[in-house]
């Protein structure tokens, strides 16, 4: 990737004002002109005209692509040198088998390292949100062999939970993030037990905690875990939705796995002295607005 190039176009009115008009060329190709710096009060312009042009980068499929393939490394590593103790994983494989396909729901700060379990003997999709954020992990999980449905809450629902319930009835597991893609964190949504009453699949949980990880000043607090560590991985039991489960029921069941899910996360940071992540109590601000409302 080439490093920015700056470069000056002097002219002799701005010779005389100390001015100088200021360009940019990006790692990706493209130039910018960030107008005249001098004696006024024009930094503030062009410090915002510096965000605009790296917001620009950041959206870039090869940026989007590079943070992926980095992602992907980073998580093989970590997950190969840390000692994990695994609780649960033999009843999820045992069940998974059983009824051919499963629901896993990871909450969003602590869904890096999931991948690493998996054993690629049956097919898995995962839901993942169509921003830029999402295009990252789409490119994260595809590198470890997922699947993957593009949609959200808010963009694309109603075909990615088509294609959701297609994938349950034909015997291929989905994987969901309950909480995102902009919380509240570690709440759980109503849309797994829904697919989950359809199916007639179980919902697995599932979550980890790796020792002397830093927490993420974001939304999820995201665990960010470093190699070479003691890690803990678990499991839920498998939770079984009626066909004929009323919506009084799905909520006492929606509520009833988020319990356990966070009292295992709980339970696994406990274990390594990390600070307790307590449930979110709003979603972040919307900062990808759907199409439509661009128009």
């Amino acid at each position: 990737m080439n490093l920015p190039v700056y470069s000056a176009a002097p002219t002799a009115a701005n010779q005389r004002k100390m001015h100088t008009d200021f360009y940019m060329t990006g790692p990706l190709g493209q130039t910018t002109r960030f107008g005249k710096v001098g004696k006024g009060n024009e930094m503030k312009n062009l410090l915002k005209k510096f965000k605009n042009f790296f917001k620009d980068i950041t959206k870039h499929p090869r940026f989007i692509s590079l943070l992926s393939i980095i992602m992907y490394y980073y998580s093989r590593w970590v997950g190969k040198t840390t000692r994990w103790d695994v609780f649960g994983m033999n009843q999820l494989y045992q069940v998974w088998h059983q009824d051919k396909a499963i629901i896993l729901v990871i909450w969003h700060g602590r869904a890096m390292m999931i991948p690493h379990f998996w054993n690629r003997q049956r097919p898995l999709k995962a839901l993942v949100s169509l921003h830029k954020d999402g295009r990252i992990i789409a490119g994260f999980l595809e590198k470890y062999g997922f699947g993957t449905i593009g949609g959200s809450s808010t963009n694309g629902a109603q075909s990615a939970a088509l294609a959701l319930l297609h994938s349950l009835q034909n015997d291929t597991a989905v994987a969901i993030i309950p909480d995102g893609p902009r919380g509240p964190r570690m709440k759980m949504s109503i849309s797994p037990l829904y697919f989950a009453r359809k199916s007639g699949k179980p919902i697995f949980g599932a979550t980890y905690s790796i020792e002397h990880s830093l927490i993420a000043k974001s939304w999820d607090a995201m665990l960010l875990p470093p190699p070479f560590c003691r890690g803990i991985l678990h499991i839920t039991k498998p939770y079984y939705i009626p066909a004929d489960a009323s919506d009084e029921d799905l909520e006492k069941y929606r509520q009833e796995i988020e319990n356990d899910m966070n009292n295992l996360t709980f339970k696994a940071d406990r274990r390594f002295g990390l600070p307790k992540i307590e449930p979110g109590v709003s979603a972040k601000s919307k900062r990808y607005p759907d199409k439509s409302e661009k128009n």
